[in-house]
C-alpha cells in the first residue's frame, strides 16, 4: 500500500470523493470535489473507479513525500507542480520513488488541482462518504473534517498494481478530452421556479452583462458583482436548495451555492448552474468575468449525459 507523507498543506487541501448524498434531510450538506469532473479524469489515469477519493489541492502550496515507491496522477489546474525539481504537467500520471518529493506550488492555470493514488485515498467514511466538510466537522483523514496538516500520513487504497505497465493506468488524458479553462467562461444556468418574478430589466442583465467573481468565496458559495438584480415577488418560505442554486439576496447581487451551501434558503433563485458548468466555475480565480447562458432542463440533461459518455 502507497504512502505519502504530507510535508506542507494549507486550510484548503482537503480529502474529497464524490460527494455526501440521501442525508440533507438531516440537513446535512454534500461535500466533494468541487470540479467533480477534474476529480473523475484522475481517478481514471490510474483505473479507480472514478468517485474514489482524492486530495482537492486549492492554490497551491501543498508537497508530499513518498514512503515507498508509489504512482500518482494530477488533473485539473496547472498549479506548477514538480517531482524533486522536475516539471510535472497535468493530466498525466507518474511515478514517484521512495524519498522524492511532489510540490505543487502556486496556480498557472486554473485553481484546483487533484491528486489521485490507485484505488483513491483512504479516509474514514461518515454517512457514506469520506469528503471534507469543514464547517460541519465531516470526513477526512479521521471523520472529523479537518483539512491535512504538515506530518500526516496518506494511505492509497489500491496496491502497488498501479505502476509502469499495469494494463489500468493511462499515461495521459487525450487533449481533445481535457476541459477548456477560458479567460472568460459562459456558464449554463438552468432557469428556476422564481425566474418570473425579476424585473424584465434584470432578467437582461442577468443574461447579457458581465458578472465578476469576488473575493468573498469559498466552498459554500461565491459572490457575484455585477448589475442590481430586482426582485419583485412575493417572500419566500425556506425550500431546500440545489447545488449550483444561483441566490439573489436584497442587494441584489448573486450568490452562487457550491457543495458545502446550507440545506434550505429563502432567497429567489434565477436557477442553477449544471454541473459542467460548475466545474468550470471551480476553476476560476476572484476577479474573472463571467456570463450566464439560459438553458432549459432537457438541454441540459443530455449535454451533461453526452459529456458523461466520455467515461464510458
Amino acid at each position: 500500500m502507497s504512502q505519502l507523507r504530507v510535508e506542507a498543506s494549507t486550510a484548503l487541501c482537503l480529502l474529497q470523493d464524490a460527494g455526501r448524498f440521501g442525508v440533507r434531510h438531516l440537513g446535512v450538506t454534500q461535500g466533494g470535489a468541487l470540479d467533480w469532473v477534474a476529480m473523475r479524469w484522475a481517478n481514471w489515469l490510474l483505473g479507480n473507479a472514478l468517485d474514489s477519493a482524492v486530495v482537492e489541492i486549492a492554490l497551491g502550496g501543498f508537497s508530499v513525500v513518498a514512503e515507498q515507491d508509489c504512482v500518482l496522477a494530477l488533473a485539473g489546474a496547472d498549479l506548477d507542480a514538480q517531482v524533486d525539481g522536475q516539471a510535472v504537467a497535468p493530466w498525466t500520471s507518474f511515478n514517484l520513488g521512495k524519498g522524492q518529493r511532489l510540490t505543487l506550488r502556486q496556480p498557472r492555470q486554473g485553481v484546483r488541482a487533484y491528486l489521485a493514488v490507485p484505488g483513491g485515498f483512504v479516509g474514514e467514511s461518515v454517512l457514506g462518504s469520506c469528503s471534507t466538510v469543514v464547517r460541519e466537522e465531516l470526513g477526512g483523514l479521521d471523520g472529523q473534517g479537518r483539512a491535512l496538516v504538515k506530518g500526516e500520513v496518506l494511505h492509497a487504497a489500491g496496491a502497488i498494481a498501479g505502476q509502469i505497465g499495469a494494463p489500468n493506468r493511462r499515461s495521459h488524458v487525450p487533449e481533445a478530452l481535457r476541459p477548456v479553462y477560458a479567460e472568460k467562461p459562459v456558464l449554463d444556468l438552468v432557469m428556476g421556479a422564481q425566474i418570473g418574478d425579476f424585473g424584465g430589466t434584470s432578467l437582461f442583465e442577468a443574461f447579457n452583462r458581465d458578472w465578476t467573481l469576488d473575493s468573498r468565496a469559498d466552498r459554500m458559495g461565491i459572490r457575484l458583482l455585477g448589475p442590481q438584480l430586482v426582485y419583485q415577488g412575493a417572500p419566500m418560505i425556506s425550500e431546500g436548495i440545489p447545488l449550483g442554486a444561483v441566490q439573489v439576496p436584497p442587494d441584489g447581487q448573486p450568490i452562487v451555492l457550491l457543495n458545502d451551501r446550507q440545506t434550505i434558503g429563502g432567497y429567489p433563485r434565477l436557477g442553477a448552474l449544471t454541473p459542467l458548468a460548475l466545474a468550470q466555475l471551480a476553476q476560476c480565480m476572484p476577479g474573472t468575468a463571467v456570463r450566464f447562458r439560459a438553458v432549459v432542463q432537457d438541454e441540459a440533461w443530455r449535454e451533461q449525459q453526452a459529456y458523461l459518455s466520455r467515461w464510458g
